[in-house]
C-alpha cells in the first residue's frame, strides 16, 4: 500500500519561491522574461523525521510576472502553484489519480500565511554565479525567531519584480536562485540548477476546466484525510 504522508510535504512549499526580477519599467533586452528554471530541493535538518519524504526537485515556468511551480512526490502526486501578481492570486492545484482539485487564494487570504514566515532582509555587496547568472547575496533573519538566519541569492537578470508581491520574499526584487522556506516544522533549501529559454503558453497559468474549484478549508481537509 502506498504511503500518502509525503503529499503534505509538497503542499506546504508554497513558495515559495515565486520571485522574478528587474524593475517592470527597467527590464532590458538582455533580461530573460520567459523560460524554465529547475531547482534542487534539500532538507536543512537531515535528522528531521520527515526528511526522507520531501521532494528533491521543483520546476518553475515563468512568463513576465507570472509563475507556475510544479513538484511531485513518488511520481504519482502532483502539486502545482500558480502566482499571478496582477490579479493578486495564488492558485494551488492537486492531482492524484482521479482527484483533481484547485484552490484559488486572494491577497487577503495570504496575509496570515506570510506572517508565519515573516523575514528581515539585509542586502550585501557579495555576488556569486548560480546556474550561470550573477546573483546578489541577502542576509535573512526570521522575525518570529531572530536566532535563525540564512543567506538568500537572487538575480536581476531574469524576469520582472512584481511576482514577489504576494509572497514572503516581497522585498526582494529579483528571481530567487537560492533560498530557504520553513513550513509545518520542515525547512528546505532550494537552489537553481539550470535556466532555459523557452516559450511558455498562457494556459500554463490557468486552471484546466476539468479541475474542481474548492475552498481553502476543503483543500486542507483533503490533505488531513490523506495522511490518516
Amino acid at each position: 500500500m502506498i504511503t500518502i504522508k509525503p503529499i503534505a510535504i509538497i503542499a506546504i512549499f508554497i513558495p515559495l519561491f515565486i520571485s522574478l526580477s528587474c524593475s517592470d519599467s527597467a527590464c532590458t533586452e538582455n533580461n530573460l522574461t520567459e523560460g524554465l528554471i529547475e531547482y534542487n530541493a534539500e532538507v536543512v535538518d537531515q535528522n528531521h523525521p520527515m526528511a526522507g519524504l520531501a521532494p528533491s526537485s521543483a520546476t518553475v515556468k515563468f512568463k513576465k510576472n507570472k509563475v507556475q511551480l510544479e513538484m511531485s512526490t513518488m511520481g504519482i502526486f502532483n502539486t502545482i502553484f500558480i502566482s499571478n501578481p496582477a490579479q493578486k492570486t495564488l492558485t494551488q492545484m492537486v492531482k492524484f489519480m482521479d482527484l483533481k482539485n484547485a484552490c484559488i487564494q486572494r491577497e487577503c487570504d495570504l496575509i496570515d500565511e506570510n506572517k508565519n514566515y515573516e523575514l528581515n532582509f539585509i542586502e550585501t555587496e557579495e555576488i556569486k554565479k548560480i546556474a550561470g547568472y550573477n546573483c546578489k547575496k541577502v542576509k535573512v533573519d526570521m522575525v518570529n525567531d531572530p536566532g535563525v538566519s540564512f543567506d538568500v541569492y537572487y538575480t536581476t537578470e531574469l524576469g520582472m519584480d512584481s511576482v514577489n508581491n504576494i509572497g514572503p520574499y516581497k522585498k526582494i526584487k529579483g528571481m530567487l536562485m537560492q533560498y530557504r522556506l520553513k513550513k509545518l516544522g520542515l525547512e528546505m533549501c532550494f537552489t537553481a540548477t539550470s535556466v532555459k529559454k523557452e516559450e511558455i503558453k498562457e494556459d500554463v497559468f490557468e486552471v484546466p476546466a476539468y479541475y474542481k474549484i474548492v475552498t481553502r478549508t476543503e483543500m486542507e481537509k483533503l490533505f488531513a484525510d490523506l495522511q490518516k
